[in-house]
């Protein structure tokens, strides 16, 4: 739809001007107590909003299409707008509209866009997961070296690594963030990876990634001369970072938040998880969705918002550097002995606010006094917490961050009231007796009538006369009233120099005096007196509070780790956790481990679950046969899950655990195709196989299930072959190989590092009983046609296929290791007649049972049919 600017009214053409700095983000335009959208972008966010599509006037001879959302719930229409991809300018009134209507009837109020919202840039709570970070990503090339920068202005965390071109997209995975930016004309080429990591794409010039200009823009942001004292960074580095405060500066429209100096990070220093083997592992998010199902919601027992955040961050970056994951374990391990305190630290965090977020709104001037009572009762409940004199160094460190907020809190003390309300605009949040001017302007606004009666009592003692009142009208104001007779007395020397004659009427006269001229002044302007006075000091209180950000930040870090030390205490000693022993050596030793979210799932139904060993250190690969269903593939993701919980600072669920540095995991686990890009499941598989291989170090651990599916038989086999060598000769890292090709098991006779495990089953008339033990040895076949049976296959399919494969394995065994053509000794299902039900000799029992109609029969008749049976079964 045209947007020209003929014959449009002045309102519509500031619309249109502002709009058109803004052409692929909606218009949110301020128009009183509602944000209104017109032309295209009406149509739009009504169609997203299932709101009505109204109209407002025409242009160009067409009605103008109109819809708009009330400023006070506007948050849930930009939650919803934000979710299906839109990007959200907010244009305010910058003026009162009494100004304008002063500079003439034709004049519009003053109007600018002062955010742009987007997905990497939300603060509001009720737009946000209070659980998770909301990383806005940019990264960066400059010639062969490329890097990432992250931050989440809710918290203020900011960071920043070297990331190669082909590292981007398991980083991108690790982090999950909400909006990556890239540089304007290279978008084509990082869409699929970043739509992959479901971030939103946006583009920004090139002059925002240049890394001159950007050390001056950072060096100008955080106040320094030089970004030497944060670290030393390259020319992407700083790039990718200066790209983030670019787009902060575009839309925050100046406001920046409140960021911590910039963390480097470096590659080495996480286990390197790839996109794959985080969706197969369901680290952080279940296959179905969401986080139900999923190694973070089983393992998640923090109470405040900081320790979720940093219990996905550690869960996704799990540490490969042994002296940060023995500091975390004694944590956990201290808070796991000593119960009585960690339950006391954990009652007290309970009453503890996101410290992080109230902090940044404020910064941004989207806070409200709720979040100054949020830092004042945090910074009391910290100080409370329990303490002890040996905790380890990690929690000595966090337990020295948690006091020394004194000043702070008495301010926010004596400055605030018990509960203030949501907004500094509704007044009523500073405390009575903080401020003596605010606490007169509040008694003239709730008291001005005994104020009154005050004065007037003053009067009357003043000038004698008894029957002298202070009255109102619209018309006069405050006033005087006496009587005629005693008027002359008030009119005369020296109490005319105080009461000012007024009015006379035919029984009365009024005066007024200069003090009540400036009490009645004082009264009408009250209540907004009070409130601006209340504004100023909010200001006030919200300067100290920002100006505090180092050391609150601190707190709010302190808070987080000994959050997430106590809930893993907590979680080990509820579930029987053990500490691992982690060093540097490559072994993998576990003793009775357990799937974690396994386990969870069957004690909701009463069910044991089977702990199995695993031992990679003598033989680094192990080859696992067994039929499905038999738990192969829960074996494999569990001894994944045991490493990553080892390497984030965890106990483990397993009776002993010892494990060698892995430096990388990768998981080929489950069956899916990608057809969008024309990728079957075989071609999915086998992609994901080649990264493996490309990839893997020797310090990597790798489970692989079922490779060489979905293509012919003897491919698949040689697919499968060829992959376990190479794990074995090249790669030569640790590895749990699952498969049904059990001619591999020939492979342990001729691969040293390679041994042979199998999970049991027993067979009982036709049936397959799961024992789910892992144990050395081979499977002696896959029990294929016995699981069919079991998913509910119909008995003929089922009989079918038992014939098949019997035939099948004889030419086997009868063509000397080549299948015997059977096509016309075995024809095939549609050439054979319609089966008929299998005949059997019918039992006594089974005769007088299909004379039975159990509707029509009474307890009494049920209790002798049973004795009936009874008999007949004896006989």
């Amino acid at each position: 739809m045209s947007t020209a600017k003929s014959n449009v009214t002045p309102m519509m053409a500031q619309y249109l001007d502002l709009k058109a700095g803004y052409p692929d983000a909606l218009l949110f335009y301020r128009m009183g107590d509602f944000y209104e959208m017109f032309f295209d972008d009406a149509v739009a966010a009504a169609a997203a909003l299932d709101i009505a599509l109204t109209k407002r006037g025409k242009h160009e001879d067409q009605d103008i299409p109109m819809c708009g959302v009330p400023v006070h719930a506007a948050e849930g229409y930009l939650l919803t707008l934000i979710r299906k991809g839109f990007r959200v300018a907010v244009c305010e009134q910058m003026e009162n509209p009494a100004e304008a209507k002063k500079r003439g009837h034709k004049s519009v109020v003053k109007r600018d866009v002062v955010r742009l919202v987007t997905p990497g840039t939300l603060t509001e709570d009720s737009l946000l997961d209070a659980r998770r970070h909301n990383f806005l990503a940019a990264f960066a090339t400059v010639r062969d070296a490329g890097a990432l920068a992250w931050v989440d202005i809710s918290t203020g965390a900011f960071h920043v690594m070297p990331c190669p071109t082909v590292q981007l997209a398991p980083e991108l995975a690790r982090l999950t963030p909400r909006e990556v930016i890239v540089v304007d004309g290279s978008e084509r080429g990082w869409a699929e990876i970043v739509s992959d990591s479901g971030a939103a794409l946006t583009t920004l010039g090139a002059a925002a990634f240049d890394s001159t200009s950007g050390e001056k823009r950072l060096c100008a942001l955080y106040k320094v001369g030089a970004l030497d004292a944060f670290g030393s960074f390259s020319r992407a580095e700083i790039a990718a970072m200066s790209a983030v405060a670019e787009y902060l500066e575009i839309t925050q429209k100046g406001n920046l938040p409140l960021l911590r100096p910039p963390v480097q990070e470096g590659q080495s220093a996480a286990m390197q998880i790839d996109t794959a083997t985080r969706r197969s592992l369901e680290l952080t998010h279940a296959m179905a969705g969401g986080r139900q199902g999923s190694l973070l919601h089983c393992i998640d027992r923090t109470v405040t918002a900081g320790g979720a955040r940093l219990l996905e961050r550690r869960l996704a970056s799990p540490s490969c550097h042994l002296a940060t994951i023995a500091a975390r374990q004694d944590c956990v391990a201290y808070l796991a002995v000593n119960t009585r305190l960690t339950e006391d630290i954990r009652d007290r965090l309970r009453g503890v606010h996101d410290l992080d977020r109230a902090l940044s709104r404020l910064a941004l001037d989207r806070g409200g006094p709720r979040d100054m009572a949020a830092i004042r009762n945090t910074i009391a409940q910290a100080a409370a917490i329990p303490a002890a004199d040996d905790l380890p160094p990690l929690l000595a460190d966090a337990a020295r961050d948690l006091v020394g907020h004194d000043d702070v809190l008495a301010l926010l003390d004596d400055g605030l009231v018990a509960e203030p309300p949501l907004l500094a605009r509704d007044g009523g949040f500073i405390a009575p007796g903080y401020d003596a001017e605010l606490d007169e302007a509040r008694k003239l606004r709730d008291e001005g009538r005994s104020v009154i009666a005050a004065m007037q009592a003053d009067f009357v003692t003043l000038s004698g006369v008894q029957s002298l009142k202070i009255k109102h009208n619209n018309v006069l104001g405050y006033f005087i009233e006496t009587t005629a007779t005693h008027a002359e007395k008030m009119m005369a020397p020296p109490l005319n120099e105080t009461f000012i004659h007024r009015q006379t009427t035919a029984n009365q006269v009024r005066f007024t005096t200069v003090e009540l001229s400036e009490i009645e002044t004082q009264i009408l302007n009250a209540g907004g007196r009070a409130l601006e006075i209340e504004k100023r000091l909010y200001s006030s209180l919200k300067e100290t509070i920002v100006a505090q950000a180092g050391p609150l930040g601190a707190l709010a870090r302190a808070l987080s780790e000994v959050d997430l030390a106590a809930s893993l205490a907590h979680l080990a000693t509820a579930e029987n956790w053990t500490r691992p022993r982690i060093d540097d050596s490559r072994a993998f030793d576990i003793t009775a481990g357990r799937h974690p979210v396994v386990e969870a799932a069957l004690q909701k139904s009463g069910a044991p679950f089977v702990a199995n060993n695993c031992g990679l250190t003598d033989a680094p690969i192990w080859l696992l046969t067994g039929p499905n269903m038999a738990g192969k593939s829960t074996f494999l993701r569990q001894n994944a899950l045991l490493a990553i919980l080892a390497q984030m600072g965890s106990f483990v669920p397993a009776q002993d655990a010892h494990i060698g540095i892995v430096s990388q995991i990768f998981s080929r686990v489950g069956a899916s195709d990608d057809l969008a890009r024309g990728r079957s499941t075989f071609m999915v598989e086998m992609v994901e196989t080649a990264a493996i291989l490309n990839q893997a170090d020797d310090r990597a651990l790798v489970i692989l299930d079922e490779i060489g599916r979905g293509t012919a038989t003897y491919d698949g086999l040689s697919i499968a072959w060829a992959t376990l060598e190479h794990l074995h000769d090249v790669n030569r890292c640790r590895a749990l190989f699952a498969t049904h090709y059990h001619e591999m098991s020939a492979l342990s006779a001729k691969l040293a590092g390679v041994e042979n495990a199998t999970v049991t089953v027993k067979e009982w008339d036709g049936d397959v009983i799961f024992l789910h033990e892992v144990k050395r040895g081979t499977a002696d076949r896959s029990y294929g046609v016995q699981v069919a049976r079991l998913a509910g296959l119909p008995q003929v399919v089922v009989e079918r296929a038992k014939v098949v494969l019997e035939a099948l394995e004889k030419g086997e065994r009868e063509g000397g290791g080549t299948r015997k053509a059977i096509i016309d000794d075995l024809p095939l299902f549609a050439a054979t007649p319609t089966p008929q039900p299998m005949k059997t000799n019918e039992s006594e029992v089974e005769t007088r049972l299909k004379e039975v109609l159990p509707d029509d029969l009474t307890p009494k008749e049920a209790l002798a049919l049973i004795y009936d049976l009874r008999a007949l079964l004896d006989d």
